[in-house]
């Protein structure tokens, strides 16, 4: 048997959307991105960090799975301006790069 997604999940997954870097940068200047490495459920990250699950956000930190978006990476994605994944969770917003499949 299929195990369905929680009612969160769905919620979070109705609230993602493409975004490009520029509609990002002020959420970088308030220090309120978080990057999902790509490997990762983005929605999958969100439900963990809306819950509060500290154990599992602080082992995808730890592993840079997760990670504040630092100077570097900003100028990265400004330069390669690649397409994006959004989801807010306040008071985050959690960002991954999309995958061309």
């Amino acid at each position: 048997m299929t195990e369905q997604p929680s009612t969160l999940y769905t919620k979070l997954l109705g609230e993602t959307a493409a975004i490009t870097w520029q509609e990002l940068q002020p959420f970088f200047a308030r220090g309120a991105l978080l990057m999902v490495g790509g490997t990762q459920d983005l929605i999958a990250v969100a439900q963990a960090v809306a819950e509060n699950d500290q154990g599992q956000v602080s082992a995808w930190l730890t592993s840079d799975q997760l990670k504040k978006i630092d100077d570097d990476g900003a100028a990265d994605l400004l330069a390669r301006d690649p397409p994006l994944w959004a989801v807010v969770v306040a008071p985050w917003v959690l960002v991954q790069e999309r995958r061309e499949d």
